[in-house]
């Protein structure tokens, strides 16, 4: 008798689950059809949106009126910059959804300041601060920063110019984030930064000697670091190349046996030889 009635209790639970979820969705699915019943949801207030299950045939990812109107209004704000910090800012430009403003290295704080404190900015977060060398310039390196404003989910980019000698004033005091920044653009570059706490390399090794993203820096390096079997540690010393010429035209080598193969000797891999036999052909013919 007992398990009759605990079935008999458990059937009647579930049709009124069953009725009290049939009548919230038709509750929700009322607020989403008629705005005036929205409050009424027993979900959120917020009306409920159905995906459907069409997709367009046309759909349209990005409109060139958008793009003009995204141009337009970073231009409009590039000019309200340039009018509200006439002094530090020398230029402005857009360029792919891209606002770059261009200022002096003595504007670095001033500008910085601004654009993480004033209303109509709001760039609370550097993204990252990079360098870039062109050896052509009398101020060779560019220092650029990108900053991101989240409450206007936008990002602007900040150019500034030295030289291997000028420091650029170190923007750690207004962005903490910045610091290990700076560093990597001193350690790959050899741009100073005034005012840093703890300018030092971040990513060589320690007595390493000049700054690889120099244009001017050589591909191979000056130093070779290897592990020596005989001292049993690795070691660092002059690199030397093992290899003085190497000629990439034409993929045939003597070390290569390819289709039928060749029966060459020691010999015939002299460079004397092998430049011998197309002489010789060319003779014969």
């Amino acid at each position: 008798m007992a398990s009759v009635f605990s079935a008999f209790r458990t059937s009647v639970v579930k049709n009124v689950s069953w009725k009290s979820n049939v009548a919230l969705l038709t509750r929700a699915s009322n607020g989403y059809l008629n705005p005036k019943l929205a409050h009424k949801s027993a979900f959120h207030s917020t009306p409920i949106h159905f995906q459907a299950s069409e997709k367009p045939n046309n759909p349209v990812f990005g409109s060139t009126k958008s793009y003009a109107k995204k141009i337009e209004e970073l231009s409009e704000y590039g000019k309200y910059l340039l009018s509200v910090l006439p002094k530090y800012i020398q230029q402005y430009s857009v360029y792919k959804d891209e606002l770059t403003i261009y200022v002096a290295p003595s504007a670095i704080i001033p500008v910085i300041t601004f654009l993480r404190d004033h209303t109509a900015a709001q760039y609370k977060q550097v993204q990252d601060i990079c360098g870039v060398d062109y050896p052509t310039r009398e101020n060779r390196f560019e220092v650029v920063y990108n900053l991101l404003s989240l409450r206007y989910n936008e990002r602007i980019r900040v150019k500034t110019y030295t030289d291997e000698v000028k420091p650029v004033p170190s923007i750690v005091p207004l962005y903490s984030g910045a610091n290990w920044f700076e560093r990597e653009a001193y350690d790959m570059y050899g741009i100073f930064f005034s005012g840093h706490p703890d300018l030092r390399r971040i990513l060589t090794d320690y007595g390493f000697e000049g700054h690889p993203m120099r244009k001017d820096f050589p591909l191979t390096g000056y130093v070779e670091v290897r592990y020596d079997d005989e001292v049993k540690r690795v070691i660092v010393e002059p690199l030397e190349m093992t290899q003085a010429f190497r000629n990439f035209e034409g993929a045939a080598s003597p070390w290569e046996q390819t289709g039928p193969g060749r029966d060459d000797r020691p010999e015939s891999f002299k460079v004397e030889k092998l430049l011998a036999k197309p002489a010789a052909e060319a003779e014969k013919k």
